[in-house]
């Protein structure tokens, strides 16, 4: 067979899917729809050789265009003009059980709450809680660690399901957390630092920011000792719906740190300096 034929077919039998996933991570089929024609444009430029599961590699590029779009729409603070009806967000290609089961837990919710999450939560809930998809398989997808990407979508599941208390109180003691880090590294606290870092912290650096003078490390000790008097310049905010702090060189944000915390501990520390990735990223500085 014609590979460009065989491309088309294999396209096209997934298209119902595709199109199931923009749909709810865009919550627009019109948006949808651009979504997964430009997959099959980046198909066609492509080398399909190398593409061992034809499936999996539409559906992380799909979910690629999806963040650029709802990261974009978040810069220019615009939602969609369509809102969907509650009985199209259920997908008739797919398991009818677990359509049904899905449209009645959060059919409601997802034409409204996941308007207001950040995209790396509304990609990795979509993914993640609607297509099975691993959290190492999406980590890559948003440019999140694997613990990250679970807790995005963790807290995008609390939302949905209309469970709002519980992460406002648990944000609020990840603040304490985050200040307590952010303070101790402006002081030079080593004891301090070491106290809110979990044993086996890693630092994750992209590689950008790794030219800041900082590269990739792993326990608590070398971090701490990597961040001592570091974060004068430093202010907490909240980025793509994460904890975390940004950095001020010359007036301008050069660095987004991403603080992944689990049982009062920082486990977890993400940098990133590309100017690309960092346009992308929705910044929101919290003072006091």
């Amino acid at each position: 067979m014609d590979e460009k034929k065989w491309l088309a077919d294999e396209f096209e039998a997934n298209r119902a899917h595709l199109r199931a996933a923009a749909f709810r991570m865009l919550g627009s089929r019109s948006e949808a729809e651009d979504a997964v024609q430009e997959a099959w444009l980046r198909l066609n430029r492509t080398d399909s050789s190398g593409i061992g599961n034809l499936g999996g590699w539409l559906t992380t590029v799909v979910a690629r265009i999806c963040l650029d779009m709802l990261r974009a729409r978040k810069s220019r603070r615009e939602e969609p003009l369509e809102m969907p009806a509650h009985a199209a967000v259920a997908d008739p290609a797919g398991d009818p059980e677990r359509e049904a089961a899905f449209a009645d837990s959060v059919g409601l919710a997802l034409l409204v709450v996941l308007q207001t999450l950040a995209p790396a939560e509304r990609v990795a809930f979509v993914l993640h809680d609607m297509f099975d998809l691993p959290f190492d398989e999406i980590a890559p997808i948003i440019g999140r660690s694997s613990a990250a990407t679970r807790q995005l979508a963790s807290r995008a599941r609390r939302r949905v399901q209309g469970m709002d208390e519980a992460p406002e109180v648990d944000l609020g003691r990840k603040r304490t957390i985050a200040a307590a880090f952010l303070t101790a590294s402006r002081n030079g606290d080593l004891e301090a630092l070491i106290a809110v870092l979990a044993p086996d912290v890693v630092f994750r650096p992209d590689a950008t920011a790794a030219r800041y003078g900082i590269g990739a490390m792993r326990g608590a000790t070398d971090v701490a000792a990597a961040f001592k008097g570091r974060a004068q310049a430093a202010e907490m905010a909240i980025i793509d719906g994460e904890l975390g702090f940004v950095v001020h060189i010359g007036g301008q944000i050069r660095v987004a740190v991403t603080l992944t915390i689990d049982e009062g501990r920082i486990v977890a520390i993400d940098a990133v300096a590309d100017p690309d990735q960092l346009e992308r990223l929705d910044f929101s500085i919290l003072r006091d």
